[in-house]
């Protein structure tokens, strides 16, 4: 019965889980969740650092949210958060705040990806620039 459940956690119809998910994955789970969710408007990547390093290299159809903008609270509060999100920085710091900041404010399904960006590169997987 269990497999039977995790698979339909993998698809939500709804779009909302029937309880939060908020933990953290390694950047090969990351890259399996970023693979699933092509094209799934409800899904969101989220890249917290500067500007100029989101230029330097970034997850493919990652969006760039700077933690360290003043207003970097209130527009994460705007974000919709019935959506899945994956957050990630360069090392874990900045996006570990936000990942606590988004269970504060109450998001539904975050996942936040251990390592950051060092560890996706030392894995191998694919960025754009």
């Amino acid at each position: 019965m269990l497999a039977g459940m995790a698979g339909c956690a993998q698809h939500k119809t709804s779009g909302v889980p029937d309880s939060d998910i908020l933990k953290p994955v390694s950047p090969k789970q990351a890259f399996d969740l970023v693979q699933r969710n092509k094209g799934n408007p409800g899904f969101v990547i989220l890249d917290v650092r500067t500007p100029e390093e989101y230029a330097e290299g970034h997850i493919e159809g990652a969006v760039n949210m700077d933690f360290y903008h003043p207003g970097f609270q209130v527009e994460l509060n705007k974000l919709d958060k019935t959506k899945t999100y994956l957050v990630y920085c360069r090392t874990g710091n900045r996006s570990g705040q936000a990942f606590e900041l988004m269970k504060e404010q109450r998001f539904t399904e975050v996942y936040h990806m251990d390592g950051g960006i060092v560890s996706w590169r030392k894995e191998g997987l694919p960025v754009v620039k």
